[in-house]
């Protein structure tokens, strides 16, 4: 059944259906640039099986005015501390492109810090964390962010070419570019909890290796799997993907 958008217990996740006592949660972490809403055709598909939880980053949607966080690991570090989880309800995270990084290390946070072990996490879009490139983005002109997000097929044409949306949305891009570009994993962060990575075949941002490389950052089982497409490959096959999740959310909650 489905509710009104409402926030959880803080203003960082919001949910947007309802999920059946016995459902296992999955909180959905966006890329750069993206909001809360960007998963809530994932809520609609998984409910009432499935409770999504949406992270909202600072600086966009009704956040806009707020500063956004240029940092993966000061924004890890504010989500690790408000995410509602102690009920008990089996949790598994799913992070796309930056959001990846920013679950990666907020599971970390989770373990070491309130001794929460995630059911699962799901990488997709994202080398792994060892796996550094030089990039600059964060640095260069507005139109070339633009041209990024055009070349990725992140953003909706009509959007980029409205300059007073731009303007709204550029200052939020900009410090996510520069909290993914500056990012760096702190030597010998392990998680505990099974992975599964997900990667379009035709993704520029990550190689096979990259991908694979993913193994070394748990000591449970990882799982690679790839999906026609680029960076964007899960809104070009949405049906393949939560077939993914769901199949793997049901071999592990039991």
């Amino acid at each position: 059944m489905q509710v009104t958008t409402a926030f959880s217990q803080d203003v960082w996740t919001r949910r947007y259906h309802d999920a059946g006592p016995g459902a296992v949660r999955l909180v959905c972490f966006p890329h750069a640039g993206g909001s809360a809403s960007f998963y809530f055709p994932v809520s609609q598909a998984l409910a009432p099986r499935v409770e999504v939880l949406a992270v909202q980053y600072p600086g966009r949607q009704e956040r806009r005015r707020e500063a956004a966080v240029d940092s993966i690991h000061e924004l890890a570090d504010r989500i690790a501390e408000v995410l509602p989880l102690d009920d008990g309800r089996p949790t598994a995270f799913f992070g796309h492109s930056m959001g990846a990084s920013v679950a990666f290390e907020v599971a970390h946070r989770l373990e070491r810090d309130r001794g929460l072990s995630l059911l699962h996490l799901f990488a997709s879009g994202r080398r792994a964390p060892d796996q550094v490139r030089i990039e600059d983005l964060h640095q260069r002109g507005d139109d070339a962010i633009v041209a990024e997000l055009r070349r990725h097929s992140a953003t909706d044409d009509r959007l980029l070419a409205d300059q007073e949306l731009l303007r709204m949305i550029l200052p939020a891009l900009r410090s996510d570019y520069r909290a993914i570009e500056t990012y760096r994993e702190r030597p010998g962060t392990r998680l505990r909890c099974p992975l599964t990575v997900l990667v379009g075949t035709a993704d520029p941002l990550v190689t096979t290796d990259e991908a694979e490389a993913w193994r070394a950052h748990t000591t449970g089982p990882t799982d690679v799997r790839y999906f026609p497409g680029g960076h964007f490959y899960l809104t070009e096959r949405p049906a393949d993907v939560l077939a993914v999740v769901t199949e793997v959310l049901a071999s592990v909650h039991h």
